[in-house]
């Protein structure tokens, strides 16, 4: 098979660096792609939002299916676009992206269908929400961009000045863009934040290992939120009581859900989880694989991934049984010093031979780029060292050992990644 990968970051080098295990597959491309991707697949250097092009490519090259990365492409439509040419491809449509797209769908789905989730409101207008904030608010409360805003459009404000302030930051300075035309202003939930990825094909879901994410930019959880700056793959948190609860109570209910509104969902449902003292609760969905979630996820993962994605294509999960490696994974973010704000770009990165003579450690690439022959790097969060051990003590040890072995200037990480695994 040929396969097309659609995206630039660390979690398509973890998708493709699973493409690349399959028998099945004899060539992958991406799109764009990054250096660290090249060396696993073709880079084409067309921008995830061109479907037009990428429509032409997938054609020209005669692509068997196309694996859709990224948030942006999937809220935009371009599934239907892939579709409406005759193409295969995994993701959702359009219509079930929305899922993620917007904030206030999947508040108001869940408060329909009783899955269980922060007490909410959504506003249209500043004033409005203003208000409510003086008048009605219990503090800490969380301030929510509704669209996409790269995991960053979330605010916690602990009292009414912040919250004024964030009102204005999202809704009148639009800081995140059209993704604050609408506001949810949200409950504060307390507890272990724990992410589940699962497959889906429309009615079947198949839920993959919990994970994770460390959001804040610094040690002990201080500083802005990020993209993510490193993960730990199974979360001791996720119980088994945790788990017949979501699976009766929120997993099969949002994919039924999604079926009776008309909107089918083929692809990846990520759910956030805020484990309360009341019991699990939704925080958020994503419409795609996590980052960098996937980093950890996929190289635990035993089937081969190509027989998983074209189950959900063609509706037939239901005949998959998803195993994954009993063992622990540990991911821990290199980024450029400076992010989530300001950083700079273009310095070397040294020491990536390494990885390719040891088992069981992965470098993926979320921004590099080669230039004269030299992969340099090329955005915010670098790299993602991932390690794999017996159990979670043994992964982290082995990730934070990996992270010795590559160097570039300004190079910053936390040092505390997987530290709540000492708590379980």
């Amino acid at each position: 098979m040929k396969i097309l990968i659609i995206g630039s970051g660390g979690r398509e080098h973890a998708i493709a660096a699973a493409v690349k295990k399959s028998k099945r597959v004899d060539k992958i491309y991406c799109a764009p792609g990054n250096a660290g991707i090249g060396q696993l697949a073709e880079c084409v250097p067309i921008n995830a939002m061109e479907f037009d092009k990428l429509v032409t490519f997938a054609k020209e090259k005669e692509i068997d299916l196309t694996v859709v990365g990224m948030d942006d492409p999937l809220v935009g439509g371009i599934v239907d676009e892939f579709e409406k040419a005759g193409l295969r491809v995994f993701g959702p449509r359009k219509n079930a992206a929305i899922l993620e797209g917007s904030k206030a769908f999947s508040k108001e789905l869940m408060k329909k269908y009783n899955i269980p989730t922060a007490s909410y409101e959504t506003f249209d207008n500043a004033a409005a929400a203003e208000n409510y904030l003086k008048t009605k608010a219990d503090f800490p409360i969380v301030l929510k961009a509704d669209g996409l805003a790269l995991g960053k459009g979330v605010l916690i404000c602990s009292n009414l000045d912040e919250a004024l302030d964030g009102v204005k930051t999202i809704m009148v300075d639009k800081k995140f863009g059209s993704s604050g035309d609408k506001l949810v202003i949200e409950e504060f939930m307390t507890g272990r934040e724990v992410s589940v990825l699962s497959f889906v094909d429309g009615k079947t879901i198949r839920i993959m290992t919990s994970a994770q994410d460390h959001k804040r930019a610094g040690d002990g959880d201080t500083g802005l939120n990020t993209g993510g700056m490193g993960t730990f793959s199974p979360s001791p948190f996720y119980t088994d009581e945790v788990d017949r609860f979501c699976k009766e109570h929120i997993y099969q209910k949002t994919v039924d859900a999604m079926a009776a509104e008309g909107r089918e969902f083929k692809g990846v449902i990520f759910f956030g989880l805020m484990l309360t003292e009341k019991g699990p609760r939704v925080l958020e969905y994503n419409a795609r694989f996590g980052d960098p979630e996937a980093q950890v996820v996929l190289p635990r993962m035993k089937n081969d991934i190509i027989d998983v994605f074209e189950a959900c294509v063609d509706g037939t999960l239901d005949r998959i049984d998803l195993q994954f490696e009993d063992n622990a994974a540990v991911c821990v973010v290199l980024a450029s010093k400076g992010y989530p704000v300001s950083y700079e770009k273009g310095f070397e990165i040294r020491g990536l031979e390494r990885f390719e003579k040891e088992d069981g450690y992965y470098c993926f690439h979320a921004g590099s780029k080669l230039s004269n022959g030299k992969i340099v790097t090329n955005g915010g969060r670098v790299l993602g060292v991932t390690a794999k051990g017996k159990d979670l003590k043994e992964a982290r040890a082995n990730a934070y050992k990996a992270t010795e072995w590559v160097d570039f200037d300004n190079k910053y990480m936390r040092n505390d990644i997987g530290k709540a695994i000492d708590e379980a």
